[in-house]
């Protein structure tokens, strides 16, 4: 096993107390996903505290576990005060042996699938580390950073917010290189009091300590003259920027958009570009220019990148498209049920009309968007038929507006929750139908998406 820390290495980067002669290939906060060989963090969370998993841990393989105060356990201990320092701790140390060129992006949308991305074309140029799955909080971002190879070329990490203040706790730790901002919309509103603040606080990312040499920017957002002006305060260096405006460093020329895939022609200082992004929908190309110009900042090769694009896989929740069997044919799934917000519903929506066959959308409620929450759900009214969707069947008290807002024609069904609905959805579907299924965690939609690839595991829906 390549070590990733030293027993020596963690109790000096902690301060901890603890043997050593063991070392750790990996490190983990929950039990359940311990790899032989990892270094287990026990923390107290609000819900359960990681101490009372030690031995699940060393069952499976933990090399050691970093504890909070005195503890028995069948393996190497290493004791520290608080288990949440300690982790931060061995975050820094992590970050201060490491050579990599570093970038930490956060954004209203975008942010998991252009981390995904960047990860896959930097990682096809030199040894890349990013943040697992969506680990861009509190604890995910240190996670994230304790695990960073002392080898690495790149780091990519994700750092997400709902209230202001949070990424200014975060970024410090990364000191990134570069900085990037995917978009700013009207996420988490029922913690701000306009988007505004919201681009405020996703502005925090610039206020890393050492400033970021580089700030990659959305050029078509309302609020990158606000962006751009705190990344200048922040002291950072220079400004890229990407979008459809004619002073955009990496501007979009064209782009023709199909159910699987676009082809994008860009331009950049003049030179023109034409690639192929394998992710389809208008905001993956969006997205794809802020990988480039993300590339470009980091000092790796743009045009290699570009290449890389064509062999972008979606991510389960996030754009994923699996074809069921269905009767004598098959049912078309469009997986957008890891999370929603008013601007991913309508790419979402705008996707779903893309795509050819009978369109249906499965939609359950957007969590997080204060006062105004209504209003947004029965706005999507006007996406859904401008998309042609015949059928949309709806979940939850907030996505009921939604119910109300549409033609009659166009109601297939609303349910309080999501087993209700799919009850109503399985009465409804066809050979060749296209389905949509999104909403925010919360609301449970990825349960309809598990129900209906589970059935067609046994067999056909």
């Amino acid at each position: 096993m390549k070590a990733l820390w030293e027993a020596s290495e963690v109790l000096a980067a902690t301060c901890g107390r603890g043997p050593e002669g063991w070392r750790a290939g990996g490190v983990s906060i929950d039990s359940r996903d311990i790899a032989a060989g990892d270094l287990f963090v026990a923390l107290r969370g609000p819900r359960h505290d990681g101490h009372a998993f030690l031995e699940d841990a060393f069952a499976r393989g933990a090399a050691a576990a970093l504890v909070a105060g005195e503890r028995a356990a069948p393996g190497p201990l290493v004791t520290v005060d608080d288990t949440r320092r300690g982790l931060e701790a061995l975050a820094r140390a992590a970050r201060a042996r490491s050579r990599a060129r570093i970038l930490a992006l956060t954004g209203s949308v975008g942010k998991t699938g252009t981390k995904e991305a960047l990860r896959r074309v930097l990682s096809a140029q030199a040894p890349t580390h990013a943040s697992a799955a969506s680990h861009n909080n509190h604890w995910g971002v240190p996670l994230s950073l304790a695990r960073l190879p002392a080898d690495a070329a790149f780091g990519v990490f994700e750092i997400g917010m709902n209230h202001a203040g949070e990424i200014r706790e975060l970024v410090p730790l990364v000191r990134p290189h570069v900085a990037l901002v995917t978009w700013v919309t009207g996420a988490h509103l029922a913690y701000f009091e306009d988007e505004r603040a919201i681009a405020e606080a996703k502005a925090e990312i610039f206020e890393a300590g050492e400033p970021p040499e580089c700030a990659v920017l959305p050029a078509d957002n309302p609020h990158f003259p606000l962006l751009a002006e705190r990344a200048a305060a922040a002291g950072v260096g220079r400004i890229r920027s990407f979008g459809t405006r004619a002073e955009a460093d990496w501007r979009l020329l064209k782009a023709e958009c199909g159910p699987r895939s676009s082809r994008v022609r860009a331009a950049r200082e003049g030179e023109r570009l034409e690639f192929e992004i394998a992710l389809p929908g208008r905001h993956w190309v969006m997205n794809a220019l802020a990988v480039l110009a993300a590339v470009e900042a980091l000092g790796a090769d743009p045009i290699r990148a570009a290449a890389e694009l064509g062999r972008l896989e979606a991510l389960p929740g996030r754009g994923r498209q699996q074809s069921l069997p269905l009767g004598e044919g098959s049912l078309l799934l469009l997986d957008e049920s890891y999370n929603a917000n008013p601007a991913s519903m309508r790419a979402a929506i705008a996707l779903l009309g893309l795509m050819p066959g009978r369109r249906l959308a499965a939609l359950g409620d957007m969590a997080e968007l204060g006062q105004d929450a209504a209003r947004f759900h029965a706005e999507l009214a006007g996406p859904l038929g401008e998309a042609e969707v015949a059928l949309v069947f709806t979940c939850g008290p907030l996505m009921a507006h939604l119910h109300d807002a549409l033609p009659a024609a166009r109601r297939g069904g609303h349910a309080a929750d999501p087993e209700g609905l799919l009850r109503r959805l399985r009465e409804v579907l066809e050979p060749g139908d296209v389905l949509l299924v999104k909403g925010s965690l919360a609301s449970g939609m990825g349960s309809i998406v598990k129900e209906l690839c589970a059935a067609a595991a046994e067999g056909g829906l």
